[in-house]
């Protein structure tokens, strides 16, 4: 049993949303779940795992610059700003901080419901430290 978990942060690696899929599913379905609660911001970072025409057409519609690398398999390549991508450590600072939680990061919790519920109250508490 395996998850894999997608998360909106701010600028300062704080997270703001949070959203749980099954581990063999592909990062889109994470995507689409929060789309419609992106604040509202001028770029959004991302791996290339949401490297998708649809979500960039998304995106450019709310009025959001995409900085997200094209995955290696697509035929036309992408343009994204590289010195810009590189604050996405961020974001991975963020999930390291999450995995500081024990509970978190050796996943206790067999039901989805309760280990999401764990990552909340250690993200609540990252959010205000």
């Amino acid at each position: 049993m395996n998850t894999k978990l997608h998360a909106i942060c701010d600028s300062h690696g704080r997270p703001l949303n949070l959203f749980v899929s099954a581990g063999q599913v592909s990062d889109y379905i994470g995507a689409r779940a929060l789309l419609s609660s992106l604040p509202d911001v001028d770029w959004l970072l991302g791996d290339r795992g949401y490297d998708a025409d649809w979500f960039r057409e998304a995106l450019k519609d709310k009025g959001i610059r995409a900085c997200i690398p094209g995955r290696k398999q697509r035929k036309m390549t992408v343009k994204y700003d590289k010195r810009r991508y590189k604050r996405r450590n961020r974001i991975e600072i963020m999930f390291g901080r999450l995995k500081d939680w024990r509970r978190v990061a050796t996943r206790y919790d067999r039901c989805p419901k309760v280990f999401l519920s764990a990552i909340a109250l250690a993200a609540i508490v990252i959010y205000w430290l």
